[in-house]
Protein backbone atom coordinates (compact mmCIF):
# COMPACT_ATOMS: atom_id res chain seq x y z
CA UNK A 1 0.00 0.00 0.00
CA UNK A 2 0.92 3.56 -0.98
CA UNK A 3 1.16 6.27 2.10
CA UNK A 4 0.46 9.53 0.88
CA UNK A 5 1.38 12.66 2.72
CA UNK A 6 -1.52 15.43 3.13
CA UNK A 7 0.97 18.00 3.00
CA UNK A 8 1.80 16.74 -1.00
CA UNK A 9 0.25 18.82 -3.35
CA UNK A 10 -2.61 16.92 -5.08
CA UNK A 11 -1.01 17.64 -9.06
CA UNK A 12 2.28 16.14 -7.69
CA UNK A 13 0.08 13.06 -5.95
CA UNK A 14 -1.34 12.58 -9.37
CA UNK A 15 1.78 12.51 -11.24
CA UNK A 16 3.15 10.32 -9.33
CA UNK A 17 0.55 7.59 -9.48
CA UNK A 18 0.52 8.21 -13.11
CA UNK A 19 4.01 7.60 -13.55
CA UNK A 20 4.15 4.67 -11.57
CA UNK A 21 0.80 3.03 -12.94
CA UNK A 22 2.45 3.50 -16.67
CA UNK A 23 5.81 1.81 -15.58
CA UNK A 24 4.06 -0.84 -14.26
CA UNK A 25 1.54 -1.42 -16.88
CA UNK A 26 4.30 -2.55 -18.93
CA UNK A 27 6.77 -4.09 -16.71
CA UNK A 28 5.54 -7.11 -18.37
CA UNK A 29 8.36 -9.76 -18.67
CA UNK A 30 6.54 -11.57 -21.13
CA UNK A 31 6.76 -9.26 -23.73
CA UNK A 32 10.10 -10.13 -25.06
CA UNK A 33 9.33 -13.50 -24.72
CA UNK A 34 6.11 -14.49 -25.57
CA UNK A 35 6.57 -15.41 -29.02
CA UNK A 36 8.68 -17.92 -27.86
CA UNK A 37 6.20 -18.95 -25.68
CA UNK A 38 4.12 -20.18 -28.49
CA UNK A 39 6.53 -21.16 -30.59
CA UNK A 40 7.92 -23.68 -27.89
CA UNK A 41 3.71 -25.13 -27.25
CA UNK A 42 3.87 -25.93 -30.72
CA UNK A 43 2.12 -23.22 -32.46
CA UNK A 44 2.90 -22.82 -36.21
CA UNK A 45 3.55 -19.21 -37.58
CA UNK A 46 -0.23 -19.29 -38.94
CA UNK A 47 -1.29 -19.48 -35.40
CA UNK A 48 0.29 -17.22 -33.96
CA UNK A 49 -0.41 -14.37 -36.57
CA UNK A 50 -3.97 -15.54 -35.70
CA UNK A 51 -3.87 -14.53 -32.22
CA UNK A 52 -2.15 -10.99 -33.22
CA UNK A 53 -5.51 -10.50 -35.29
CA UNK A 54 -7.40 -11.29 -32.27
CA UNK A 55 -5.77 -8.97 -29.89
CA UNK A 56 -6.58 -6.57 -32.05
CA UNK A 57 -9.70 -7.18 -32.74
CA UNK A 58 -10.82 -7.35 -28.88
CA UNK A 59 -9.24 -3.63 -28.27
CA UNK A 60 -10.95 -1.98 -31.63
CA UNK A 61 -13.85 -3.44 -31.10
CA UNK A 62 -14.44 -2.96 -27.29
CA UNK A 63 -12.29 0.62 -27.52
CA UNK A 64 -15.26 3.28 -27.96
CA UNK A 65 -18.08 0.96 -25.60
CA UNK A 66 -15.01 1.09 -23.16
CA UNK A 67 -14.73 5.07 -22.76
CA UNK A 68 -18.05 5.87 -23.17
CA UNK A 69 -18.65 3.29 -19.51
CA UNK A 70 -15.82 5.03 -18.21
CA UNK A 71 -18.20 8.31 -18.62
CA UNK A 72 -21.15 6.60 -17.36
CA UNK A 73 -19.27 4.89 -14.58
CA UNK A 74 -15.70 5.64 -13.03
CA UNK A 75 -12.90 5.98 -14.86
CA UNK A 76 -10.61 5.12 -12.20
CA UNK A 77 -12.45 1.94 -11.44
CA UNK A 78 -11.62 0.99 -15.59
CA UNK A 79 -7.86 1.71 -14.68
CA UNK A 80 -8.17 -0.63 -11.54
CA UNK A 81 -9.93 -3.45 -14.04
CA UNK A 82 -7.34 -2.95 -17.23
CA UNK A 83 -4.10 -4.80 -15.90
CA UNK A 84 -6.57 -7.54 -13.93
CA UNK A 85 -7.63 -8.52 -17.14
CA UNK A 86 -4.33 -9.02 -18.04
CA UNK A 87 -2.95 -10.46 -15.07
CA UNK A 88 -5.51 -13.23 -15.89
CA UNK A 89 -4.15 -13.69 -19.49
CA UNK A 90 -0.75 -13.88 -18.34
CA UNK A 91 -1.57 -16.41 -16.07
CA UNK A 92 -3.33 -18.46 -18.69
CA UNK A 93 -0.94 -18.35 -20.68
CA UNK A 94 1.70 -20.15 -18.66
CA UNK A 95 -0.84 -22.37 -16.51
CA UNK A 96 -2.44 -24.28 -19.00
CA UNK A 97 0.00 -23.51 -22.74
CA UNK A 98 -2.16 -23.98 -25.22
CA UNK A 99 -3.79 -22.43 -28.33
CA UNK A 100 -7.01 -22.09 -26.52
CA UNK A 101 -5.47 -20.05 -23.55
CA UNK A 102 -3.38 -17.90 -25.83
CA UNK A 103 -6.42 -17.01 -27.53
CA UNK A 104 -8.74 -16.41 -24.32
CA UNK A 105 -5.34 -14.18 -23.12
CA UNK A 106 -5.22 -12.11 -25.90
CA UNK A 107 -8.63 -11.37 -25.80
CA UNK A 108 -8.27 -10.03 -21.93
CA UNK A 109 -5.30 -8.31 -22.72
CA UNK A 110 -7.05 -6.22 -25.84
CA UNK A 111 -10.09 -6.06 -23.14
CA UNK A 112 -7.47 -4.55 -20.48
CA UNK A 113 -5.81 -2.13 -22.91
CA UNK A 114 -9.11 -0.92 -24.31
CA UNK A 115 -10.13 -0.12 -20.59
CA UNK A 116 -7.19 1.78 -19.99
CA UNK A 117 -7.26 4.01 -23.39
CA UNK A 118 -9.47 6.79 -23.25
CA UNK A 119 -9.92 6.49 -19.54
CA UNK A 120 -6.25 7.54 -18.41
CA UNK A 121 -6.34 9.99 -20.74
CA UNK A 122 -9.76 11.75 -19.58
CA UNK A 123 -9.29 11.27 -16.09
CA UNK A 124 -5.59 13.31 -16.03
CA UNK A 125 -6.84 16.07 -18.28
CA UNK A 126 -10.13 16.34 -15.79
CA UNK A 127 -8.27 16.66 -12.58
CA UNK A 128 -5.35 18.86 -13.94
CA UNK A 129 -8.32 20.94 -15.09
CA UNK A 130 -10.15 20.88 -11.67
CA UNK A 131 -6.71 22.23 -10.20
CA UNK A 132 -6.09 25.03 -12.52
CA UNK A 133 -2.92 23.30 -14.18
CA UNK A 134 -4.43 22.05 -17.34
CA UNK A 135 -1.56 23.38 -18.73
CA UNK A 136 0.87 20.61 -17.72
CA UNK A 137 -1.20 18.09 -19.19
CA UNK A 138 1.26 17.79 -21.97
CA UNK A 139 4.22 17.94 -19.52
CA UNK A 140 2.62 14.82 -17.75
CA UNK A 141 1.70 12.49 -20.44
CA UNK A 142 5.35 13.04 -21.88
CA UNK A 143 6.47 11.81 -18.76
CA UNK A 144 4.19 8.81 -18.88
CA UNK A 145 5.12 8.02 -22.17
CA UNK A 146 8.58 7.89 -20.57
CA UNK A 147 7.59 5.85 -17.75
CA UNK A 148 6.01 3.34 -20.23
CA UNK A 149 9.29 3.08 -22.01
CA UNK A 150 11.32 2.21 -18.86
CA UNK A 151 8.34 0.06 -18.49
CA UNK A 152 9.69 -2.08 -21.45
CA UNK A 153 13.25 -1.51 -21.46
CA UNK A 154 13.53 -2.79 -17.78
CA UNK A 155 11.50 -6.16 -18.55
CA UNK A 156 13.96 -6.96 -21.61
CA UNK A 157 16.53 -6.63 -19.22
CA UNK A 158 14.85 -8.82 -16.69
CA UNK A 159 13.07 -11.57 -19.08
CA UNK A 160 16.61 -13.43 -19.60
CA UNK A 161 17.64 -14.07 -15.93
CA UNK A 162 13.97 -14.64 -14.79
CA UNK A 163 13.49 -17.15 -17.80
CA UNK A 164 16.80 -19.12 -16.97
CA UNK A 165 16.16 -19.21 -13.35
CA UNK A 166 12.22 -20.41 -13.32
CA UNK A 167 11.11 -20.50 -17.08
CA UNK A 168 7.86 -19.49 -18.41
CA UNK A 169 6.05 -19.72 -15.40
CA UNK A 170 8.56 -17.09 -13.25
CA UNK A 171 8.27 -14.80 -16.16
CA UNK A 172 4.45 -15.61 -16.22
CA UNK A 173 4.21 -14.87 -12.45
CA UNK A 174 6.51 -11.64 -12.50
CA UNK A 175 4.11 -10.18 -15.08
CA UNK A 176 1.59 -11.16 -13.17
CA UNK A 177 2.65 -9.50 -10.09
CA UNK A 178 3.60 -6.10 -12.04
CA UNK A 179 -0.50 -6.37 -12.90
CA UNK A 180 -1.50 -6.56 -9.94
CA UNK A 181 0.73 -3.76 -8.71
CA UNK A 182 -0.60 -1.29 -11.32
CA UNK A 183 -3.99 -2.22 -10.48
CA UNK A 184 -2.88 -1.13 -6.60
CA UNK A 185 -1.28 2.18 -7.98
CA UNK A 186 -4.51 2.73 -10.16
CA UNK A 187 -6.87 2.84 -6.76
CA UNK A 188 -4.41 6.44 -6.21
CA UNK A 189 -5.79 7.90 -8.93
CA UNK A 190 -8.31 11.03 -7.42
CA UNK A 191 -11.63 11.26 -9.38
CA UNK A 192 -14.09 13.98 -9.48
CA UNK A 193 -16.55 14.07 -11.98
CA UNK A 194 -16.43 17.68 -14.20
CA UNK A 195 -19.87 19.15 -14.14
CA UNK A 196 -21.60 18.82 -17.17
CA UNK A 197 -21.46 22.75 -19.05
CA UNK A 198 -24.57 24.47 -19.45
CA UNK A 199 -26.89 23.77 -22.43
CA UNK A 200 -24.47 20.68 -23.30
CA UNK A 201 -27.21 18.93 -25.37
CA UNK A 202 -25.85 17.66 -28.06
CA UNK A 203 -26.99 13.95 -27.10
CA UNK A 204 -30.53 14.88 -25.77
CA UNK A 205 -29.94 11.21 -24.14
CA UNK A 206 -33.27 9.81 -23.47
CA UNK A 207 -33.63 9.17 -19.13
CA UNK A 208 -34.76 5.75 -19.88
CA UNK A 209 -31.47 4.47 -21.21
CA UNK A 210 -28.54 3.18 -19.75
CA UNK A 211 -25.89 5.34 -18.40
CA UNK A 212 -22.96 4.07 -20.71
CA UNK A 213 -25.23 4.39 -23.86
CA UNK A 214 -25.62 8.29 -23.39
CA UNK A 215 -22.30 8.83 -23.19
CA UNK A 216 -21.60 6.85 -26.33
CA UNK A 217 -24.33 8.76 -28.17
CA UNK A 218 -22.97 12.41 -26.30
CA UNK A 219 -19.11 11.97 -27.32
CA UNK A 220 -19.92 11.03 -30.63
CA UNK A 221 -22.14 13.70 -30.94
CA UNK A 222 -19.96 16.07 -29.74
CA UNK A 223 -17.60 15.14 -32.09
CA UNK A 224 -19.47 14.77 -34.99
CA UNK A 225 -21.43 18.53 -34.51
CA UNK A 226 -18.33 20.09 -33.50
CA UNK A 227 -15.58 20.70 -36.18
CA UNK A 228 -12.90 21.92 -34.12
CA UNK A 229 -12.89 18.88 -32.25
CA UNK A 230 -13.64 16.33 -34.98
CA UNK A 231 -10.43 17.60 -36.95
CA UNK A 232 -8.08 17.30 -33.51
CA UNK A 233 -9.21 13.71 -33.29
CA UNK A 234 -8.82 13.11 -36.71
CA UNK A 235 -5.26 14.60 -35.96
CA UNK A 236 -4.15 11.74 -33.39
CA UNK A 237 -4.19 8.73 -36.15
CA UNK A 238 -3.25 10.96 -38.75
CA UNK A 239 0.20 11.31 -36.67
CA UNK A 240 0.23 8.38 -34.35
CA UNK A 241 -0.54 5.46 -36.87
CA UNK A 242 2.21 5.42 -39.32
CA UNK A 243 5.27 5.53 -37.02
CA UNK A 244 3.77 2.95 -34.53
CA UNK A 245 3.19 0.67 -37.23
CA UNK A 246 6.96 1.40 -38.28
CA UNK A 247 8.02 0.71 -34.90
CA UNK A 248 6.96 -3.25 -35.75
CA UNK A 249 9.53 -3.20 -38.28
CA UNK A 250 12.12 -1.81 -36.96
CA UNK A 251 14.77 -5.00 -36.08
CA UNK A 252 13.86 -5.83 -39.76
CA UNK A 253 15.33 -2.45 -40.77
CA UNK A 254 18.55 -2.81 -38.80
CA UNK A 255 19.31 -6.54 -40.29
CA UNK A 256 19.29 -5.34 -43.44
CA UNK A 257 22.13 -2.67 -42.43
CA UNK A 258 24.26 -5.59 -42.88
CA UNK A 259 25.42 -5.69 -39.00
CA UNK A 260 25.19 -8.71 -36.85
CA UNK A 261 22.57 -9.97 -35.41
CA UNK A 262 23.72 -9.74 -32.00
CA UNK A 263 24.20 -5.74 -33.25
CA UNK A 264 20.46 -5.49 -34.05
CA UNK A 265 19.78 -4.91 -29.91
CA UNK A 266 22.05 -1.85 -30.27
CA UNK A 267 20.65 -0.06 -32.97
CA UNK A 268 17.32 -0.24 -31.70
CA UNK A 269 18.42 1.30 -28.38
CA UNK A 270 18.74 4.47 -30.93
CA UNK A 271 15.24 4.18 -31.50
CA UNK A 272 14.19 3.65 -27.64
CA UNK A 273 16.08 6.61 -26.77
CA UNK A 274 14.79 9.00 -29.47
CA UNK A 275 11.16 7.98 -28.13
CA UNK A 276 11.71 8.48 -24.60
CA UNK A 277 13.74 12.18 -25.53
CA UNK A 278 10.43 12.79 -27.75
CA UNK A 279 8.11 12.49 -25.08
CA UNK A 280 10.16 14.57 -22.35
CA UNK A 281 10.25 17.21 -24.99
CA UNK A 282 6.44 18.26 -24.20
CA UNK A 283 6.35 21.08 -22.57
CA UNK A 284 8.56 22.87 -25.10
CA UNK A 285 6.37 21.88 -27.59
CA UNK A 286 3.34 23.04 -26.75
CA UNK A 287 4.75 26.56 -27.94
CA UNK A 288 4.51 25.04 -31.87
CA UNK A 289 1.78 26.62 -33.86
CA UNK A 290 0.51 24.67 -36.90
CA UNK A 291 3.26 26.12 -39.06
CA UNK A 292 5.47 24.39 -36.42
CA UNK A 293 3.89 21.35 -35.86
CA UNK A 294 3.93 20.92 -39.73
CA UNK A 295 7.88 21.36 -39.49
CA UNK A 296 8.00 18.68 -37.20
CA UNK A 297 6.12 16.24 -39.01
CA UNK A 298 8.05 17.20 -42.38
CA UNK A 299 11.62 17.09 -40.32
CA UNK A 300 10.39 13.72 -38.84
CA UNK A 301 9.21 11.96 -42.13
CA UNK A 302 12.31 13.00 -44.08
CA UNK A 303 14.99 11.89 -41.22
CA UNK A 304 13.15 9.01 -41.19
CA UNK A 305 13.29 8.20 -44.78
CA UNK A 306 16.89 9.02 -45.19
CA UNK A 307 17.67 6.73 -42.25
CA UNK A 308 16.29 3.69 -43.82
CA UNK A 309 17.74 4.40 -46.93
CA UNK A 310 21.14 4.85 -45.89
CA UNK A 311 21.17 1.30 -45.26
CA UNK A 312 23.97 1.47 -42.60
CA UNK A 313 23.97 1.38 -38.99
CA UNK A 314 24.98 5.02 -38.85
CA UNK A 315 21.49 5.85 -40.37
CA UNK A 316 20.00 4.94 -37.34
CA UNK A 317 20.92 8.07 -35.77
CA UNK A 318 18.15 9.91 -38.07
CA UNK A 319 16.03 7.14 -37.50
CA UNK A 320 16.20 7.45 -33.43
CA UNK A 321 15.91 11.31 -34.21
CA UNK A 322 12.39 10.76 -36.93
CA UNK A 323 11.06 8.59 -33.95
CA UNK A 324 11.47 11.50 -30.90
CA UNK A 325 10.11 13.60 -33.33
CA UNK A 326 7.21 11.76 -33.89
CA UNK A 327 6.70 10.93 -30.49
CA UNK A 328 6.82 14.98 -29.37
CA UNK A 329 3.93 14.83 -32.52
CA UNK A 330 1.79 12.16 -31.04
CA UNK A 331 1.75 13.91 -27.40
CA UNK A 332 0.80 17.08 -28.84
CA UNK A 333 -1.86 16.10 -30.84
CA UNK A 334 -3.32 14.09 -27.86
CA UNK A 335 -3.28 17.75 -26.21
CA UNK A 336 -5.11 19.81 -28.60
CA UNK A 337 -7.57 17.22 -27.97
CA UNK A 338 -7.99 16.85 -24.69
CA UNK A 339 -7.78 20.75 -25.31
CA UNK A 340 -11.01 21.07 -27.40
CA UNK A 341 -13.12 18.25 -25.80
CA UNK A 342 -15.66 20.44 -23.51
CA UNK A 343 -18.44 18.12 -23.00
CA UNK A 344 -18.32 15.45 -19.99
CA UNK A 345 -17.97 12.16 -22.54
CA UNK A 346 -14.20 13.32 -22.49
CA UNK A 347 -13.07 9.35 -22.26
CA UNK A 348 -15.78 8.32 -24.98
CA UNK A 349 -14.61 11.18 -27.38
CA UNK A 350 -10.74 9.76 -26.18
CA UNK A 351 -11.63 6.32 -27.24
CA UNK A 352 -12.92 7.20 -30.80
CA UNK A 353 -9.43 8.49 -31.74
CA UNK A 354 -7.92 5.88 -29.88
CA UNK A 355 -10.08 3.00 -32.53
CA UNK A 356 -9.15 5.39 -35.04
CA UNK A 357 -5.42 5.00 -34.80
CA UNK A 358 -5.82 1.24 -34.25
CA UNK A 359 -7.86 0.82 -37.47
CA UNK A 360 -4.93 2.89 -39.36
CA UNK A 361 -2.30 0.44 -37.74
CA UNK A 362 -3.77 -2.22 -39.72
CA UNK A 363 -3.70 -0.13 -42.78
CA UNK A 364 -0.19 -0.11 -42.14
CA UNK A 365 0.26 -3.45 -41.59
CA UNK A 366 -0.77 -4.17 -45.09
CA UNK A 367 0.99 -1.75 -47.15
CA UNK A 368 3.81 -2.09 -45.59
CA UNK A 369 3.89 -5.65 -46.32
CA UNK A 370 3.19 -4.88 -50.42
CA UNK A 371 6.21 -2.42 -50.85
CA UNK A 372 8.45 -4.17 -47.98
CA UNK A 373 7.89 -7.73 -50.15
CA UNK A 374 8.01 -6.13 -53.54
CA UNK A 375 11.39 -3.22 -52.30
CA UNK A 376 12.46 -4.07 -49.62
CA UNK A 377 12.34 -2.88 -45.96
CA UNK A 378 14.38 0.57 -46.33
CA UNK A 379 11.80 1.35 -49.28
CA UNK A 380 8.75 0.46 -47.26
CA UNK A 381 9.93 3.00 -44.48
CA UNK A 382 10.53 6.00 -46.77
CA UNK A 383 7.39 4.89 -48.99
CA UNK A 384 5.24 4.68 -45.63
CA UNK A 385 6.53 8.83 -44.56
CA UNK A 386 4.55 9.95 -47.22
CA UNK A 387 1.37 11.21 -45.37
CA UNK A 388 3.09 12.91 -42.88
CA UNK A 389 4.37 14.78 -46.11
CA UNK A 390 1.43 16.04 -47.07
CA UNK A 391 -0.11 16.38 -43.73
CA UNK A 392 2.67 18.63 -42.66
CA UNK A 393 1.62 20.60 -46.13
CA UNK A 394 -1.92 20.83 -45.50
CA UNK A 395 -1.10 22.53 -41.73
CA UNK A 396 0.86 25.08 -42.86
CA UNK A 397 -1.00 26.05 -46.06
CA UNK A 398 -4.51 26.07 -44.13
CA UNK A 399 -5.67 29.71 -42.61
CA UNK A 400 -4.83 30.07 -39.23
CA UNK A 401 -7.76 29.33 -36.97
CA UNK A 402 -9.03 30.73 -34.21
CA UNK A 403 -7.42 30.22 -31.09
CA UNK A 404 -9.68 27.53 -28.89
CA UNK A 405 -9.55 27.97 -25.16
CA UNK A 406 -12.38 25.53 -23.72
CA UNK A 407 -11.22 26.98 -20.01
CA UNK A 408 -9.00 29.22 -19.04
CA UNK A 409 -6.33 27.02 -17.08
CA UNK A 410 -5.03 26.54 -20.33
CA UNK A 411 -2.12 28.90 -21.44
CA UNK A 412 -1.85 31.24 -24.36
CA UNK A 413 1.40 29.38 -25.42
CA UNK A 414 -0.50 25.88 -25.28
CA UNK A 415 0.14 25.73 -28.79
CA UNK A 416 -3.81 24.85 -29.69
CA UNK A 417 -5.02 26.56 -32.72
Amino acid sequence: MFIVSARVPAERRLAATLYAYAFLTDLVLLYPVYALLFADTGLSVGQISSLFVLWSAAGILLEVPSGAWADAVSRRLLLCLAPLLAAAGFALWVLVPSYPAFAVGFLLWGAGGALRSGALEALVWTELDRLGAAGRYARLTGRAKTAELLGVVAAMGLAAPVLVLGGYPAVGAASVAACLAAAAVATWFPEHRAPEPPGHDAAQPDPDEPGWWASLRGGLAEARADRSVRAALLLVPAVAAVWGGLDEYTPLLARETGIPAAGVPLLLLLVWAGTTVGGLLAPAGERLTDRGFAALLAGAALALAAGALLRHPAGFVLVGVAFAAFQLATVLADVRLQARISGPDRATVTSVAGMATDLTIIAVYAAYGVVAGAAGNAVAFAVAVLPYLLLAGRLATRRPARRVRPNRSLPENSGVS
